[in-house]
C-alpha cells in the first residue's frame, strides 16, 4: 500500500506525491506495518517545511482528530504504513494532547511512535507538567533545533522505544514472581519514606552548603533510562559547577573507560577520575555518596527501586540497544546495585565489565538478592571515589 505524503520540494505546493515504504516496522495481529517518514500535527508550514528536508516524505494534519482518523485508517489496511515519528504543535491545549496520548497508547503498534512535541511558545507552567507527568516522549524547540539534531533525536527514540517493546515482552514471559515484586515495591516505599523524613536536616544543610559555595540549581536533574529504556528525570544533588555537563568533551582524554582501551564501537562510559568540574562541596558529597540522596524522591515515584542497574544517561543508554547489551535494561534501575558493590571505586574496570554485572542481576534479581546487596552496601560507600 502506498502512504499519502508532503511533497519533496516545499508544503506550499497544492499537490501531494505518493512513495512506496520498503522498511518494516512492527507486527500486530499478523499484519506487517512498515514505516516512513514523519506526522506533523498543526499549522507551522516552517516546521512542516523543515521536517520534509530531513525525513523527505511525511504527512500533515492541523487537527488532532485528523490525524486519529488518519492513523486509525492505516491500522485498518494489510500491511499499512505508519510514520516513524509523530510531532505535533504546541498550539494545542494539554487537556487535547494527553487525550492523544492516550490514543496512541492504547495501540501497541502506535505506543511504540515516538511522539514529540514543539515546545515553542509554551508557558513556564506548561512545560512543566509535561515533563513532570511525562506525557511525552520529548519535548523539542523547533527555533534552536538544526535538521541533523531532528534526526538524530528521531532515531534515538525509535531506537530506544522498539527496545523497550521487546524488553516488556521478555520481561513478561520471564518467570518472575509477582509476590515478590509487590513486597519489592512496597519495601521501597517504605524504606524511602523513612530515609527522606529522617535524614531531612541533613538534606536541608547539604542544599545549604551547595548554595552557599556556587552558584546554580541544589539538584542535578537529568534525563535517564531505567527499565526498558523508559526515560525520566533523574534526581541528585549538584556537585559540579553549573554548565559542566557542556563541557565534557574537554576532558574526553581523562576518561577512565577510554584509558583502558575501551572499543569506541562498544558500549560507552564516562568516568573521570578528580574530575576538574566538581566544586569542593561536590567532591565531598561524592565521596559521603550523600550526592545520591535525592534518588529516593525516585524511588517513591516508581521510576527506580532500591536495588538495581544504574539508570544511564541517554548518550549512554544509546549504545547499549543492541542484543548483546539490551538485556541490562530487564532489570529494574537502582540507586544501588551489583556493579556498586563489586567495582565500586576502583579504576581497573572496563565498561564490558560493568554491562556484565548489569546482565548478571538481570538475569538473577530477586527480593532475597536485593536484601543481601544492600547488605554488602555500606562497605561499598566508604570506598572513596571522585568519579
Amino acid at each position: 500500500m502506498d502512504f499519502t505524503f508532503l511533497p519533496r520540494t516545499t508544503f506550499k505546493s497544492k499537490t501531494f506525491a505518493h512513495y512506496s515504504i520498503k522498511s518494516y516496522y512492527a507486527v500486530k495481529e499478523n499484519t506487517i506495518y512498515r514505516n516512513s517518514g514523519f506526522y506533523y500535527i498543526g499549522k507551522n508550514s516552517e516546521n512542516i517545511e523543515k521536517l520534509v528536508k530531513v525525513f523527505k516524505r511525511g504527512y500533515a494534519s492541523e487537527l488532532l482528530e485528523n490525524a486519529k482518523s488518519e492513523l486509525l485508517r492505516s491500522l485498518r489496511h494489510e500491511n499499512s504504513t505508519v510514520p516513524e515519528v509523530i510531532f505535533c504543535d504546541s498550539g494545542f491545549d494539554v487537556a487535547a494532547i494527553k487525550n492523544f496520548r492516550h490514543f496512541l497508547n492504547n495501540d501497541p503498534v502506535l505506543s511504540s511512535i515516538p511522539f514529540i512535541l514543539d515546545g515553542s511558545g509554551l508557558s513556564d507552567k506548561d512545560l512543566t507538567y509535561y515533563k513532570k507527568n511525562k506525557v511525552l516522549d520529548e519535548i523539542v524547540f523547533f527555533d534552536d533545533f538544526n535538521e541533523e539534531s531532528i534526526l538524530s533525536k528521531s532515531q534515538f527514540l525509535n531506537k530506544v522505544k522498539s527496545r523497550s517493546n521487546e524488553l516488556t515482552i521478555n520481561s513478561t514471559e520471564k518467570n518472575s514472581s509477582p509476590i515478590q515484586n509487590i513486597l519489592k515495591r512496597i519495601f521501597d516505599i517504605v524504606a524511602a519514606l523513612f530515609v527522606l523524613v529522617a535524614l531531612s536536616p541533613l538534606l536541608l544543610l547539604v542544599a545549604l552548603a551547595i548554595k552557599i559555595e556556587s552558584k546554580g540549581p541544589v539538584f542535578y536533574i537529568s534525563k535517564r533510562a531505567g527499565k526498558g529504556y523508559r526515560i525520566f528525570n533523574f534526581y541528585k544533588f549538584r556537585t559540579m559547577f553549573t554548565g559542566a555537563d557542556e563541557k565534557i568533551g574537554d576532558f574526553a582524554h581523562l576518561n577512565l573507560y577510554t584509558a583502558n582501551g575501551t572499543d569506541a564501537a562498544g558500549p560507552v562510559f564516562i568516568k573521570i577520575n578528580n574530575d576538574p568540574r566538581i566544586t569542593r562541596v561536590g567532591s565531598f558529597l561524592r565521596n559521603s555518596s550523600l550526592d545520591e540522596l535525592p534518588q529516593f524522591l525516585n524511588v517513591l515515584m516508581g521510576d527506580m527501586s532500591l536495588v538495581g542497574n544504574r539508570p544511564l544517561p541517554l548518550y549512554e543508554a544509546a549504545t547499549l540497544t543492541t542484543d548483546e547489551w539490551a538485556k541490562r535494561f530487564m532489570a529494574p534501575a537502582g540507586i544501588t546495585g551489583l556493579w556498586q558493590i563489586k567495582k565500586r571505586g576502583k579504576e581497573d574496570m572496563s565498561a564490558e565489565e560493568r554491562i556484565s554485572l548489569d546482565i548478571d542481576y538481570a538475569d538473577n534479581c530477586n527480593f532475597v538478592y536485593d536484601l543481601w546487596i544492600m547488605a554488602q552496601t555500606p562497605s561499598a560507600l566508604i570506598q572513596k571515589t571522585n568519579a
